[in-house]
């Protein structure tokens, strides 16, 4: 009995760690709201269609709101898990473009080398792939630190204002350098990806999302010297956009660190 119950746990902690290492995504039903009224959102802990595990209020560092005029905290009781699933509700107020943010705590995994290695492959990190493979490393198992932060933006009312536009202060995050609801489709979206509050240069970033619930394909780009990434957004539907900045790291009780950025908003 004791032998199952240790491979019971190894089993459960393998599984747990995996899905750690997926995404983490705000997301609406419709990104257009009414003013003065309350929205539902969607904490998506997998991908950004489904969500595999709740995440605790008890991880947040930041959980506050954009809105035309002031940034505000928003109350964590608003932030509710429920099964693999959580929910926040968040007020609106005047009308202008909002933005919705999180950031949380630092976590840490281990994985084997081969699981380690298919995550690099699925989530966007070729770059320390690459480096594994030409150092003759994928066999080897690593521990990771990693830390998520996490934007939606969304529009109240008629009234387009600048809170795209403003940064948050989060270890890794996505700026949005023009307000995606003054665009149409065919536009082109510029986004920075800033690490500790500034430019990351050459970091892949990747844009999909979904219409619906059909997929839009990724595409991927790399940030110039001022940090920025540039999309098309090919079609109408729910975005993403999104990078992992991670490092190896030495004289840690970890062999990798990593910071994780998602933004999401609509196109109508």
């Amino acid at each position: 009995m004791r032998k199952q119950f240790g491979v019971a746990a190894v089993l459960l902690m393998v599984s747990a760690t995996l899905l750690l290492a997926h995404d983490l995504f705000l997301k609406l039903d419709n990104y257009f709201v009414p003013p003065n009224s309350a929205v539902r959102v969607a904490v998506l802990n997998g991908t950004f269609t489904a969500s595999e595990g709740a995440v605790t209020p008890d991880r947040l560092l930041d959980l506050s709101v954009v809105g035309p005029t002031e940034r505000r905290a928003i109350p964590r009781a608003s932030w509710r898990p429920s099964g693999d699933s959580t929910w926040l509700t968040v007020q609106t107020g005047a009308p202008g473009t909002y933005v919705i943010g999180a950031s949380f705590s630092p976590r840490q995994i281990a994985l084997s080398g081969e699981d380690f290695n298919s995550y690099l492959k699925e989530d966007g990190i070729p770059d320390v792939l690459n480096a594994r493979t030409l150092n003759g490393e994928l066999g080897t198992a690593v521990r990771e630190r990693y830390q998520k932060h996490i934007k939606a933006v969304l529009q109240v009312g008629e009234t387009r204002t600048d809170a795209f536009a403003m940064v948050l202060g989060y270890p890794a995050e996505l700026v949005l350098l023009s307000n995606p609801y003054a665009t149409r489709i065919g536009d082109t979206l510029a986004v920075r990806a800033l690490l500790d509050g500034k430019p990351v240069v050459r970091q892949l970033v990747i844009a999909g999302g979904e219409r619906d619930g059909q997929k839009i394909e990724e595409t991927w780009a790399r940030s110039d010297s001022a940090g920025v990434a540039r999309f098309a957004l090919s079609e109408a539907g729910k975005w993403y956009i999104k990078f992992i900045h991670m490092v190896p790291v030495t004289g840690d009780s970890v062999n990798y660190e990593s910071k994780w950025a998602t933004l999401t908003f609509q196109v109508r």
